[in-house]
């Protein structure tokens, strides 16, 4: 295998266009709403377990498919531990592993950025809609 092969196996470091990338392929997979509210819940139990139907209620308007698909997704990617109890209905618990722990401040950080700047990003928003109905 040639370097640029391996290169373009491994992904361009820092290159979003590059389908390999590591910054690209963490975004599609922790890019979305749901994803960043598991994590918080989670990261808030610490190492405690948190059952299904506890994270379903500390997240509104997630729906039971689209929790599963999430939570499915973060075990896949070794971010968060499932933990089934045999009982009659299952117990299903779920935590962060210490892979996804360390998610939590990235997203953090995050959340920050929106607190400060939304106001401004939806007024230009306004600005940008109101342009457009003039026009």
């Amino acid at each position: 295998m040639t370097s640029s092969t391996q290169r373009s196996a491994r992904g361009h470091r820092g290159d979003l266009f590059d389908p390999q990338c590591p910054t690209r392929r963490l975004l599609d997979r922790i890019g979305t709403k749901w994803t960043s509210m598991v994590i918080k819940v989670l990261a808030e139990a610490s190492t405690e377990e948190v059952r299904f139907a506890q994270l379903q209620r500390r997240m509104p308007g997630v729906s039971q498919k689209m929790l599963s698909v999430t939570l499915r997704g973060l075990t896949r990617d070794g971010l968060v531990d499932r933990r089934v109890e045999a009982s009659v209905p299952p117990r299903v618990y779920y935590r962060l592993t210490p892979l996804g722990l360390t998610l939590e401040e990235p997203l953090a950080r995050i959340r920050e950025w929106a607190e400060e700047h939304m106001a401004e990003v939806d007024r230009a928003n306004r600005r940008s809609d109101e342009r457009t109905t003039d026009s």
